[in-house]
C-alpha cells in the first residue's frame, strides 16, 4: 500500500535544517563516493553557536503588542525559530552561528481580529511586521529591512476549514492552515486540493498563495494562483474581501495583485480555493528518451494537446544518471532506472474512466514521439518519493558539499537555450573558483507556451561557501535576465532575486506596484525590503 498524500505528517521544520527532524536523511556509500570525484573528502566544520541580538523593543511598546489579545514572546529560542529560511545560504549563515536576522519579538494571533489589533499597533509605532506560517521560503522571504524593530507575525493558529461549498467545489480555508491537513479536512468530505509542492508538510495555504506556489500537479489542477478564487486581506487601512464571482469584468482583478505579493501588501487571513472530488484512480508511469531534446518536444507535444496528465516532469541526462527522481535511493541503481538518456514520469489521477482514457492516448503520444515505457515502478518510486529531494541538501552541506537549486521559465522556443546559458554561467562561475561542478536539471511545470527548468548544483564548499555561491547566483540570475526569461517560476522574489525581478518588469510596473504598497501600507511596515526595495 503506498502511501497517500492525507498520511504525510505536518511538520515543524528544526531552524537552520529542512523537514522533519525525525526524518532525516543519510548519505549512501555510493554518493559518498561520487563525492569525492569533486574533491568533496572532507566534512564540513561543525556548527558555530546560535547568536541572537537582543530585542530592540521596550517595554511599552510589548505592553502596546499585548493589548491586541495576540500572544507576545521574545525569548532567543523562539525569535531564533523564525530566524529566516530555507536557502542555502540561509543554512549557511546558522552554521555559521549568524543569529542577526532575528526578529525582536514573535507575536502569535489566534484570529483575523488580531491580526488587525496588531497591524494597528505596527502601524502607529513604526514597527515592521513580517507574517510567518510555514516559513518554507528559499529566497530571503523573512529576511525584511532591519533599520527599525521587527516583529514575526505568526499565523500558524489560524487554520482549518472554515466552510465548504460543494455544489461550487471552493473551500475556505483560514491561512496558516497546513497543506496536509487541508487535504485531511477535504478529505473527511469527499474532496482533494491536489496541491503538493516540495515544501508539502510544512507549507501552509497563505503561503502558498502570496508567493504563487506550483504544485508538482500543476498540469492537472494548475498552480496555486490558478486555484485561488477570492481571499482575505488584513491591511493598516482596512480589511479587503477580495473575489466574488468566478469571472468578472468588474475592473482590475485586485487578488492578482495580492497573490504573489509575500505579505508586503497585507496579510491574508482566509483563502478561497477551488477543489475537487477525490481520485478514484491513480497511475504514475516511467518513460525513456534518448535525449532531452526529444524529451521536452514530447513534454511539448502534450502540453499543447488537448489531452493532458495529472504529473508531467522530465529529468535531463545527468540528473536521470544519479536517480533522482528516486531520492531515497539516490546514487543507486534499479531495475527501474534507465540506462543513459532521460527519465520522464508521467501520472494520472481521476476517476476510473477518465484516467483510462487519457492514459491510452498520452501512451500512443509518447510511442510515437519516441518515448519507451518503462511501467509504474520508477513512477511510483517518484511518487512516493516525492516531498524527499530537499532532504538530500543537509547531509551533503554535512559531507562538504556546495549543494543549492535554482529555477526559472520560459517560452519553448528559448528553453534548450536558455538551459544551455545558465548551466554554462554557474559551471563557469564555480570553476574559476577552482571549484568543478555538477549541474543537473528538470521540467516539472508545463504549460502550452513554456516550461519552467529546475537546476540542482553540487561542488566542492570552498573556505567561505557563501561568498562562493553568491557568484555562482548572481552569474545563473544574469544568463536568466539576458536569456529574457522570469527570474522565478514558483520560489517567488524575496531579497534574493529582487534585483534581477525590478530589471525584468521594468520603471512603469515598479511604479505602479509601489503606488499599490503606499496606498495599502503607507508607512511601510509590510514586510520592508521584500519583494520591493
Amino acid at each position: 500500500m503506498t502511501q497517500r498524500e492525507t498520511d504525510v505528517d505536518v511538520v515543524d521544520f528544526t531552524p537552520g535544517r529542512w523537514g522533519n527532524p525525525n526524518d532525516q536523511m543519510q548519505l549512501s556509500e555510493s554518493v559518498l563516493k561520487a563525492l569525492t570525484m569533486l574533491g568533496i573528502d572532507e566534512p564540513a566544520p561543525n556548527p558555530a553557536e546560535l547568536t541572537i541580538p537582543e530585542s530592540r523593543l521596550d517595554a511599552d511598546a510589548l505592553a502596546a503588542l499585548a493589548t491586541t489579545g495576540a500572544r507576545v514572546e521574545t525569548d532567543d529560542s523562539v525569535r531564533s525559530a523564525r530566524l529566516r529560511g530555507y536557502s542555502t545560504p540561509d543554512l549557511l549563515k546558522f552554521r555559521d552561528g549568524d543569529g542577526s536576522d532575528a526578529p525582536d519579538a514573535v507575536v502569535v494571533a489566534n484570529t483575523a481580529v488580531e491580526v488587525a489589533a496588531v497591524l494597528a499597533v505596527c502601524d502607529e509605532r513604526g514597527i515592521a511586521l513580517s507574517p510567518f506560517a510555514g516559513g518554507t521560503t528559499v529566497t530571503g522571504g523573512l529576511v525584511p529591512d532591519r533599520s527599525r524593530p521587527v516583529i514575526s507575525l505568526d499565523l500558524r493558529q489560524m487554520t482549518g476549514l472554515v466552510d465548504l461549498d460543494e455544489v461550487s467545489q471552493i473551500a475556505t480555508f483560514a491561512a496558516g492552515t497546513r497543506l496536509p491537513d487541508a487535504e485531511r479536512y477535504l478529505a473527511e468530505r469527499g474532496f482533494e486540493l491536489g496541491h503538493f509542492p516540495q515544501s508539502y508538510e510544512g507549507a501552509t495555504i497563505g503561503g502558498c498563495a502570496v508567493t504563487r506556489s506550483a504544485g508538482q500537479s500543476s498540469i492537472g489542477y494548475g498552480r496555486f494562483d490558478d486555484m485561488v478564487v477570492g481571499l482575505t486581506l488584513a491591511t493598516p487601512g482596512g480589511v479587503a474581501e477580495i473575489g466574488t464571482a468566478p469571472k468578472s469584468a468588474a475592473g482590475p482583478d485586485l487578488r492578482q495583485l495580492v497573490l504573489g505579493s509575500e505579505g508586503t501588501f497585507g496579510v491574508v487571513t482566509t483563502v478561497r480555493v477551488h477543489v475537487h472530488p477525490v481520485p478514484t484512480a491513480r497511475r504514475f508511469y516511467g518513460w525513456h528518451f534518448p535525449d532531452f531534446t526529444s524529451g521536452a518536444a514530447a513534454m511539448r507535444a502534450l502540453a499543447q494537446s488537448a489531452v493532458k496528465p495529472t504529473v508531467l516532469r522530465l529529468s535531463d541526462e545527468a540528473e536521470t544518471g544519479l536517480n533522482l527522481a528516486n531520492p531515497s535511493a539516490a546514487g543507486s541503481t534499479s531495475d527501474s532506472a534507465p540506462t543513459g538518456g532521460c527519465l520522464m514520469v508521467v501520472g494520472f489521477e481521476g476517476d476510473d474512466a477518465d484516467v483510462e482514457c487519457r492514459d491510452t492516448y498520452v501512451t500512443a503520444r509518447l510511442t510515437d514521439l519516441g518515448g519507451t515505457p518503462l511501467g509504474t515502478e520508477p513512477g511510483e518510486h517518484w511518487r512516493e518519493g516525492r516531498f524527499r529531494g530537499p532532504y538530500m541538501r543537509d547531509p551533503l552541506l554535512d559531507a562538504g558539499a556546495l549543494v543549492e537549486t535554482l529555477e526559472t521559465v520560459t517560452f519553448w522556443s528559448n528553453l534548450e537555450q536558455l538551459k544551455a546559458d545558465v548551466t554554462a554561467a554557474v559551471t563557469g562561475a564555480l570553476g574559476e573558483q577552482g571549484t568543478p561542478a555538477v549541474v543537473m536539471c528538470h521540467i516539472s511545470h508545463v504549460y502550452p507556451t513554456g516550461a519552467s527548468l529546475y537546476f540542482t548544483v553540487i561542488s566542492n564548499a570552498l573556505e567561505n561557501p557563501q561568498e562562493q555561491w553568491s557568484k555562482a547566483k548572481s552569474a545563473a540570475n544574469a544568463a536568466i535576465r539576458d536569456a529574457g526569461a522570469s527570474i522565478t517560476h514558483h520560489h517567488a522574489v524575496g531579497t534574493d532575486h529582487q534585483s534581477t525581478y525590478l530589471e525584468e518588469i521594468g520603471d512603469v510596473q515598479v511604479r505602479a506596484l509601489r503606488a499599490v504598497k503606499g496606498a495599502l501600507d503607507p508607512n511601510g511596515v509590510l514586510n520592508p525590503g521584500i519583494l520591493l526595495p
